[in-house]
């Protein structure tokens, strides 16, 4: 049996033009756009393939750009190589929810209309809350919380937000708070520290707001079970029970993504490789920092596809 991780990422790796080639070669990723576009009720698609990288930035676009051309690639794989199925999946923050279609838990339309709310309120958010979120390089997750809280008298609240991989800790909180735990965490040691160019704190108390919008719609979201494994951000494991699966959902806006977990779980899975699927690739050079020793494939351009089924059918060989 031949065992695939897919893995969808997350805001950040968004720009103008992205998915339009498998938007003009597969007549299966158009109707992925024209079908988005009838649910939003506006014509996204020339948000994604036309837009200013400016409005395309904006969390309430970008949240759902990223979904729709990771969505629109996935089609076109299953379309093209039936046999291509994940054995488990999972996505980086938004990613979570493209990873929740791919494991056959959600319906598209049903997810788009999460990934709405969401992106929407979670827009509002940092409007009223000016935060921003800066990557710190060279400590350990636990040095970083034991450091914020010691600082937090003088800085106010610092969240951590994600644990990406080894040595690589991202940090959350007001834009004050921010530059004075970046100062304290400087004197312990940190290597460097860079500023992610983000419109808020997100994973952090910041986005308490956004959650409580996002409650109703994912307490109600059509979630099923499947045979497919899914590993979530907040407890960086596989989650089967759909309670848990709303559960985490809901907490993931205010709790740290806890990725190099997921990817170490998934390890334990007895995977024979990764496929990145989607704009960037921030995962894969995630996998290789972490350690993984399985390849990790990507896929974001329609002249990377003949290469992938290339690759899946050697490894299907071996």
């Amino acid at each position: 049996m031949h065992r695939w991780a897919f893995v969808f990422p997350g805001q950040g790796t968004q720009y103008t033009g992205m998915g339009k080639d498998f938007y003009d070669a597969f007549p299966v990723a158009k109707e992925v756009f024209q079908e988005a576009d009838e649910i939003l009720q506006q014509n996204f698609s020339s948000i994604i393939f036309e837009g200013s990288s400016e409005i395309l930035t904006l969390t309430k676009n970008s949240q759902i750009a990223i979904y729709l051309v990771s969505m629109a690639i996935l089609r076109v794989l299953q379309t093209q190589i039936p046999l291509f199925k994940p054995a488990i999946c999972a996505g980086l923050s938004l990613g979570e929810y493209t990873a929740l279609v791919a494991s056959e838990k959600i319906s598209f339309s049903d997810c788009l209309r999460l990934v709405q709310v969401r992106a929407e309120a979670m827009h509002e958010a940092c409007r009223e809350t000016e935060g921003t979120m800066q990557v710190v390089l060279g400590l350990t997750e636990e040095l970083v919380a034991e450091s914020l809280q010691e600082i937090s008298p003088k800085s106010g609240p610092v969240w951590i937000a994600n644990i990406n991989c080894p040595g690589q800790i991202v940090i959350a909180g007001r834009i004050k708070n921010i530059t004075i735990a970046a100062e304290y965490l400087k004197q312990k040691g940190a290597k460097r520290i860079i500023d992610l160019e983000v419109a808020g704190a997100f994973h952090s108390g910041l986005m308490q707001s956004a959650k409580e919008k996002l409650f109703d719609k994912i307490e109600n979201a059509a979630i099923y079970e499947s045979k497919i494994c899914f590993t979530m951000n907040v407890p960086g494991k596989i989650v089967d029970s759909v309670s848990m699966i709303k559960q985490y959902l809901l907490e993931q806006v205010t709790s740290p993504v806890r990725w190099q977990q997921s990817i170490l779980a998934m390890q334990d899975f007895g995977l024979q490789a990764y496929l990145e699927i989607g704009p960037g690739k921030t995962l894969s050079g995630m996998n290789k920092r972490i350690g993984v020793q399985d390849p990790t494939l990507h896929i974001e351009k329609v002249a990377g596809l003949d290469g992938l089924v290339r690759q899946w059918e050697s490894l299907c060989r071996s």
